[in-house]
């Protein structure tokens, strides 16, 4: 009977999870219906001595919700207020006291990263019942200061740092991690901080507001991931002078010393956890196609500058084309100019290459439609010697090596422009306009954070092409008033759109690999989310607070897409459909009882 009445209160917390997912509060619910007053939640045990560790520990920690039944079996009495509070009642508190700072977003993330060392269930949920607000101070723009300034505010360790003194060794370090599994693993060597270069071991803020992503919008456990830094050194002399500086305090390993470091990393993460999903994050443009390259068919990774930023610039580029009434099927007829010629840029240009080619292209006749920029200019072929195999794909024969973005975008009427430079301004008026003079609907999308190093404004692309340009960026922005009296919106074309769901969708199925296919289908899945009301304000993706149902799609593209390929190593219970498989799975921050066998 207990068995029946349990599977019956899963099934309403599907049904009740995808109702308020639709509505754009994705959650694991397990009430049996709104008017229910059963309401069941498996226990868990915290296996800690006695109550003051568990108010210690950040994983189990309640803070003042702790019931009362459970401050008589945990050894709480006497340790806490009388008051019993409601999750809600603590997630309204602490945005009220996290909004008096609303001018200094740093203050405001060391508020929340004090709060995750505390407590990472209301940390997790003030993230998922406030994402438009928080995820900003929790990743870009605000993590690029948070990484500057990490060394000389640092308090508490999260996550681990391997060194060259623990070559020969990492596979036994890694056991001083405490947790049995780990689902997704983000590493940095911290070689290229977003668009603020070589900032060695204080890039560790990256992997960790990366992961609190994955917890609150693809629903990964809090337990079950791993931030770290590869701290191989670094080459910021202005670093390596600084008394207060926390990492491995030498140049940066070169050559066969630093793959073979990197290597040995990679095989110790696959050694400890199997089936975790490896993300590099922030390595620099000579590093990263090459460690891509090199796992990419071996082990369950990716690399979300190249891979991540693609994919989501590809379900942008496809919701433009939905803006436009036009299909899928027209991205191969699109001419696309390149601004910026590293890892993510050409990693952009790989992925929309990849997608006409899925298309039905030519892989040749689809290399034909990009136009590559650098400082220098265009990339031409008589460039090969400075140039990678990468860029090379890209270059061209027909147009002078180093030709100015509005010469070539006169000769060859480009429909999209990509900004992925990180410096301001490389997206001239003058490029705009001649794009606007000879396309209806010029796609725009200056992607370079943080904000400051934007190629160009959204309201500078809608005003230089007379309001008829449709923008996305790669951080936020706010509306623009047009002087006809329209109000566009550009959207936020953030890679946390698309990389919670992949890495959701290939940890729960197990992929052997993430191969090229699987992040088109990851792209078309989150192409189709924007509403009609969305795309009517000038958005190509939905809203913000529409994330985690976004996740959840992609997740479920990702695990079929696997199963087709048959690469999953893992299955869904029997009569079970992939769609409740994906969402079963899915960690949603709320409070369950608690019990411990380790209490004496």
């Amino acid at each position: 009977v207990l068995a029946t009445f349990e599977m019956m209160a899963r099934r309403a917390h599907a049904l009740a999870g995808a109702a308020l997912a639709r509505s754009g509060r994705a959650r694991c619910l397990s009430t049996v219906d709104s008017d229910a007053r059963f309401r069941f939640l498996a226990p868990l045990n915290a296996r800690h001595s006695n109550g003051h560790d568990i108010l210690n520990d950040p994983l189990w920690n309640k803070g003042s919700a702790f019931t009362e039944s459970e401050r008589d079996r945990l050894g709480l009495r006497g340790l806490l207020p009388a008051h019993v509070s409601t999750l809600e009642e603590q997630v309204e508190r602490f945005i009220s006291k996290l909004r008096v700072h609303g001018d200094d977003p740093i203050r405001q993330n060391t508020m929340l990263q004090d709060l995750q060392n505390r407590n990472e269930t209301l940390y997790h949920r003030v993230l998922v019942d406030h994402v438009e607000e928080v995820a900003p101070l929790v990743y870009t723009p605000t993590v690029g200061k948070v990484c500057q300034e990490f060394s000389h505010d640092f308090h508490k360790s999260r996550g681990m740092y391997i060194t060259p003194k623990e070559q020969g060794e990492m596979a036994t370090v890694m056991r001083n991690w405490p947790r049995t599994a780990a689902q997704v693993v983000v590493v940095t060597d911290g070689s290229r901080i977003l668009g603020l270069g070589d900032l060695g071991a204080n890039g560790m803020g990256i992997p960790i507001g990366k992961l609190a992503l994955y917890c609150a919008v693809g629903g990964i456990a809090p337990h079950r991931v791993l931030p770290v830094m590869l701290d191989l050194g670094t080459d910021n002399q202005k670093l390596l002078d600084d008394p207060t500086y926390r990492g491995y305090r030498h140049p940066r390993l070169k050559g066969s010393a630093y793959y073979a470091a990197v290597d040995e990393f990679v095989q110790s993460i696959f050694t400890r956890y199997p089936q975790a999903l490896l993300q590099f994050e922030d390595f620099s443009s000579d590093k990263a196609s090459t460690l891509l390259g090199k796992y990419r068919d071996r082990y369950l990774c990716f690399n979300d500058d190249i891979q991540g930023t693609g994919a989501v610039v590809l379900a942008g580029v496809l919701g433009a084309l939905r803006m436009q009434r036009r299909p899928a099927a027209e991205l191969v007829n699109l001419r696309v100019a390149v601004v910026g010629a590293g890892s993510a840029g050409i990693g952009v240009a790989q992925a929309l290459h990849s997608a006409m080619v899925q298309l039905g292209m030519n892989s040749k006749m689809a290399a034909e439609n990009f136009f590559v920029f650098d400082q220098c200019g265009l990339l031409g072929k008589s460039r090969y010697s400075s140039l990678t195999e990468e860029q090379m794909f890209f270059a061209r024969s027909d147009i002078a090596d180093g030709s100015a973005l509005e010469a070539v975008i006169e000769q060859v009427k480009p429909d999209l422009v990509l900004g992925l430079s990180g410096k301001r301004g490389t997206i001239s008026e003058g490029a705009i306009r001649a794009m606007a003079k000879h396309t209806e609907r010029p796609i725009v999308m200056p992607l370079s954070n943080p904000t400051s190093s934007a190629e160009i404004s959204p309201e500078e692309a809608y005003m230089w092409s007379e309001g008829r340009a449709i923008v996305a960026t790669g951080s936020p922005f706010g509306s623009v008033e047009l002087p006809d009296g329209r109000v566009m919106t550009p959207s936020q074309c953030n890679n946390m759109y698309i990389f919670p769901g992949l890495g959701l969708g290939a940890s729960v199925c197990a992929a052997e690999t993430i191969p090229e296919s699987m992040l088109y289908y990851s792209a078309l899945a989150l192409s189709k989310m924007a509403t009609e009301d969305d795309l009517a304000v000038g958005r190509v993706f939905p809203d913000i607070t529409t994330i985690r149902e976004c996740s959840r799609e992609v997740a479920i593209a990702c695990v079929r897409h696997a199963r087709d390929l048959n690469i999953a190593r893992a299955s869904p219970a029997r009569n079970e459909s992939i769609d409740r498989w994906v969402e079963r799975k899915m960690y949603y921050p709320e409070y369950v009882p608690l019990y411990s066998t380790g209490r004496s």
